[in-house]
C-alpha cells in the first residue's frame, strides 16, 4: 500500500476546567465550543447549524459510520465486494442525465490501479474531492459501461500529511456539517474528550447494574474511538439509556406538576348545544368516535386539567370530536381554542368549524357585534350560537362579522365575545388574552413540543384547562404511551362505514399521461380530482412543480375540463370562492397547493394527482390522500415523482404498500427521525441525538420505569442533584419550568 507521511501531533491542550473539579454533562453543556482550539467564530456558526453549540453537544454528536481498514488495494478491489479503499483523487466532474438526479464522480488511484468512486445526489461533495487529496472511500465495487466503480457510502478526507489507515485501524466517519469536513469534526470531538476526561456518572448505580451498563466516561471515548468494533454497541447502548432516562424524569416531574400544581375546570354543560350539534350533522357518528366522546367527557367532568392526545386516520372524525369538547366548554361559559401549525392549516380549521356548525343548524350568518349570548336565549335567537374568530400572523377573521379588525377580535377574545379561537403560534403570543379558557385543542401534536403547549395553557390566566391534543398520522400506542408519558391516549380505530381504502399508485414523470386520462374518465362519470403541486410558483432554486405554472400547463392539456387554483397566498375570501365552487362541482380538476391538506371534505373528488411527490413527508402524503374517496366512490391517488434519492424512494415505497396510517408512522419514524419532544422542531436535531425510538424501544421502556419510580421516591430529585443539573443542561430552558419552586 502507497505510504504517505504522518499527521503532526496534536499539542496537548489544557483541561476545559481550571478549578479542579470532575467534568460533568451540566458543566460541559455550558462551555461553548468556541473554547476549542481551532474553533473560531465561523466554524462555530457552522456547527451551530447542526445544533452543536456547546462541548456536551459535540460529545453527542456520534459517528454514522465507522471505516475499518482491510489492506485491500485498489486492484484487489473485486465486484460485489464491500471494501474500504483510499486513493488519491485524479480527477471530477458532476453530471445530470435527468432531473433531480446529479451524479458525482471522482477518478481515485492508490499506484496499483484505478477506479470510480460515485456519489448520488450530494450536493456538496465535490467540494471535498479536488485533484491531489487523499481519500478513503466505503461501499460495493460494481461494474458499470465496462469500467469498475465503487458506490459510496461512506467517506473520509484525509487531512494533509495524514497517514493512510494502517491496517486494523478503525477510523468514525462523521455528516458533514456545514463547509466543515467529517475528519475535522473528528478532530474537534478527540481533542475535546482529551480536555474533558473523565466525565462524572451520575446515573443510580443499582440502575447501571440492573440493565448491564458501562461507565459513562468510557462509552464516549469507546463509541467516537473504538479500538474494536465490539465496543461500539456497548457504548451506545449506555447512552441511548441515558438520552431516554434523561427525557423521562423530565416527563415523571412534568406529570407529578400537574397532578400536585393543577386548577381544573371541572366542565358541568347541560348537553343541549352539543346534542343540537349531534343531531344536526349529516351523518351518523361511528362506535369510534363515540366511545373517544366518552372518554374525553369523563375527562372534562373532572375537577383535574384533560392532557389527552387523539389519534384517528385522516377522514376519521377527529375534528367533530374536538369540536364537541369545545361546544361543551362554551355551552358552560368557557372559551375554547384550537392551535395549528401554519397559516393554512389554521384557515382550514377555521373553516372546517364554522361548516360543521352550519351543517348543524348554527348558522354563522354575520352580525353586527355586540356581548356574549346568554344561554337562555342561546337556541332562539337568529344570531348565531357560536361564535368562532381566526388569528395568524397575517390574518384575522371571525364568522360573526367579516370585516372585522385585528384589534377588534383580540379585544372579543379578551371580553369573552369570541366563543372559540383558531390560530398558529400567533394564539401564544403576548398580547393574546382570553376571558375565560377552558379548553385547548392542539392539532398535528408532531410539530409542537411540550413548551408550547405549556404556553397556550398560561393564556387560562391561573386556570389549566382541559388540553386534546390531535393527530393525524397515528403514533404506534405504546411508543405514545412511553414517550408523551403525561398524556392519555384515545384513538379513533374506525372510518365511516362504506369508505374502501384509496388505490395508490407511483407513476414515474414519463408516465404521467396515465394521470390526466384517469382525470378525464373520473371526470366523465361525473367526478372530480386534486392536483397537488409543492411550489406557489416556479422557482430557480427549486427543481419542482408549481401550481400556478401547473394550473396554466393542465388547462391546455386539459382544455375540455374546467380546471381551478388555490394556493396559501390567496385572500381567504377568494380561496373560500374557489372552494365553494368545486363544492359545488362548478371546477372539475383544482390545481393546489398542500392548502387542501387539512379540513377539506368534497365527497364527489374521487382523484389525487401530487407532483413531484418525494418533497412531501409521509405525513403530509398520508393527509392528501385522505382527501379523496370520501363520498360513495373509492378513490385513487397517484404520486409522480422520479425520487432523487433512497429516503424518498423508501418514503415512496412505504406510501404506496399500504394505507394504514400505524404502519406510515413506523415507517416514518424509521424515515425521517424522531424530532422533539420539548421543543418545536418536527425533525432533525432533537433531544434524542443518539437513541432510536424502534431501535431501542426495550430501552425506553426500562429507563421510563427508572424515571417514574425515582421521581415517584423522590419527587423533586432533592437526593439526586446532580441528574437535575444534567437533566436541566441538556435539555435547556424548555424544562426550566419543571424546576421552579
Amino acid at each position: 500500500m502507497l505510504a504517505v507521511p504522518r499527521a503532526k501531533v496534536l499539542a496537548v491542550t489544557p483541561n476545559l476546567y481550571r478549578d479542579g473539579r470532575m467534568a460533568t454533562l451540566a458543566r460541559l453543556a455550558q462551555i461553548p465550543v468556541l473554547e476549542l482550539s481551532g474553533v473560531g467564530p465561523a466554524t462555530a456558526r457552522a456547527l451551530a447549524g447542526a445544533g452543536i453549540h456547546t462541548v456536551a453537544d459535540l460529545l453527542h454528536h456520534v459517528p454514522h459510520r465507522y471505516l475499518e481498514a482491510e489492506g485491500t488495494t485498489i486492484a484487489g478491489a473485486s465486484k460485489g465486494a464491500e471494501v474500504t479503499l483510499q486513493g488519491q483523487v485524479k480527477s471530477v466532474r458532476e453530471r445530470r442525465p435527468r432531473r433531480n438526479l446529479l451524479i458525482t464522480e471522482a477518478t481515485l488511484g492508490d499506484g496499483t490501479g484505478t477506479i470510480t468512486a460515485v456519489w448520488f445526489n450530494q450536493r456538496h461533495i465535490a467540494s471535498q474531492l479536488e485533484p491531489g487529496a487523499w481519500i478513503a472511500v466505503s461501499g460495493v465495487v460494481d461494474i458499470f459501461a465496462g469500467k469498475r466503480q465503487i458506490r459510496v457510502r461512506a467517506q473520509r478526507r484525509l487531512a494533509d500529511g495524514e497517514h493512510l489507515l494502517a491496517e486494523e485501524e478503525i477510523t468514525p466517519v462523521h455528516s458533514q456539517v456545514g463547509q466543515l469536513k467529517p475528519w475535522k469534526i473528528a478532530q474537534f470531538i478527540r481533542q475535546a474528550l482529551k480536555r474533558s476526561r473523565p466525565i462524572e456518572d451520575p446515573v443510580p448505580v443499582e440502575f447501571l447494574a440492573t440493565h448491564g451498563l458501562g461507565s459513562r466516561d468510557e462509552s464516549f471515548q469507546n463509541i467516537h474511538f473504538p479500538e474494536s468494533m465490539s465496543q461500539v454497541p456497548h457504548a451506545r447502548r449506555r447512552l441511548v439509556y441515558d438520552e431516554f432516562f434523561r427525557l423521562e424524569l423530565a416527563l415523571a416531574l412534568q406529570k407529578r406538576r400537574r397532578l400536585e400544581e393543577s386548577r381544573g375546570v371541572a366542565h358541568e354543560p347541560t348537553g343541549e348545544l352539543t346534542a343540537r350539534f349531534i343531531s344536526g350533522l349529516p351523518y351518523e357518528l361511528t362506535a369510534a368516535q363515540r366511545r373517544v366522546i366518552g372518554e374525553i367527557s369523563e375527562d372534562m367532568r373532572s375537577p383535574y386539567p384533560m392532557h389527552r392526545l387523539l389519534q384517528g386516520e385522516v377522514g376519521s372524525g377527529k375534528t367533530v370530536v374536538a369540536v364537541k369538547a369545545l361546544l361543551d366548554g362554551v355551552e358552560g361559559g368557557w372559551q375554547g381554542a384550537i392551535m395549528a401549525p401554519t397559516e393554512v392549516l389554521a384557515e382550514q380549521h377555521f373553516l372546517g368549524v364554522t361548516h360543521l356548525l352550519a351543517d348543524a343548524g348554527m348558522s354563522p350568518e354575520p352580525y353586527g357585534g355586540g356581548s356574549r349570548l346568554g344561554m337562555a336565549s342561546l337556541f332562539d335567537s337568529d344570531e348565531p350560537a357560536v361564535r368562532v374568530g381566526l388569528l395568524t400572523g397575517h390574518n384575522a377573521a371571525a364568522n360573526y362579522d367579516p370585516e372585522i379588525t385585528r384589534a377588534q377580535l383580540l379585544f372579543d377574545v379578551a371580553d369573552g365575545t369570541v366563543d372559540m379561537l383558531v390560530g398558529t403560534h400567533a394564539l401564544i403570543q403576548e398580547g393574546v388574552d382570553f376571558h375565560r379558557l377552558g379548553v385547548a385543542v392542539v392539532d398535528e401534536q408532531h410539530r409542537f413540543g411540550v413548551f408550547q403547549r405549556i404556553m397556550l395553557k398560561e393564556k387560562a390566566d391561573g386556570i389549566d384547562p382541559d388540553l386534546l391534543i390531535m393527530t393525524a398520522t397515528p403514533i404506534p400506542r405504546t411508543l405514545s404511551m412511553t414517550l408523551y408519558g403525561d398524556l392519555d391516549v384515545s384513538i379513533i380505530d374506525e372510518m365511516p362505514p362504506g369508505r374502501a381504502p384509496v388505490i395508490t399508485r407511483h407513476l414515474a414523470r414519463a408516465q404521467e399521461s396515465a394521470a390526466w386520462d384517469l382525470i378525464r374518465d373520473h371526470v366523465a362519470k361525473g367526478r372530480q380530482a386534486f392536483v397537488v403541486c409543492p411550489l406557489v410558483e416556479d422557482s430557480e432554486k427549486v427543481e419542482a412543480a408549481s401550481a400556478t405554472a401547473e394550473h396554466a400547463r393542465l388547462s391546455a392539456i386539459l382544455s375540455d375540463l374546467r380546471v381551478g387554483l388555490i394556493h396559501g397566498q390567496m385572500r381567504p375570501a377568494d380561496k373560500e370562492g374557489v372552494m365553494s365552487a368545486f363544492r359545488a362541482g362548478e371546477i372539475d380538476v383544482l390545481v393546489s397547493t398542500t392548502v387542501i391538506e387539512v379540513g377539506i371534505d368534497v365527497p364527489n373528488a374521487t382523484v389525487m394527482v401530487i407532483e413531484d411527490a418525494d418533497r412531501f413527508g409521509l405525513s403530509q402524503l398520508h393527509q392528501l390522500r385522505g382527501r379523496v374517496g370520501r363520498g360513495a366512490h373509492r378513490g385513487t391517488c397517484l404520486v409522480i415523482s422520479d425520487p432523487p434519492g433512497e429516503e424518498a424512494q423508501k418514503r415512496l415505497a412505504a406510501f404506496v404498500s399500504t394505507t394504514d396510517g400505524f404502519e406510515l408512522a413506523n415507517a416514518d419514524l424509521a424515515i425521517r427521525g424522531q424530532g422533539t419532544v420539548f421543543g418545536a422542531r418536527q425533525s432533525g436535531i432533537g433531544d434524542l441525538r443518539i437513541a432510536d425510538l424502534l431501535e431501542d424501544f426495550e430501552m425506553l421502556v426500562a429507563a421510563r420505569r427508572d424515571a417514574f419510580g425515582l421521581v415517584a421516591s423522590d419527587p423533586e430529585l432533592a437526593g439526586q442533584p446532580a441528574l437535575a443539573d444534567e437533566v436541566r443542561a441538556m435539555l435547556g430552558d424548555l424544562v426550566e419550568w419543571l424546576f421552579v419552586s
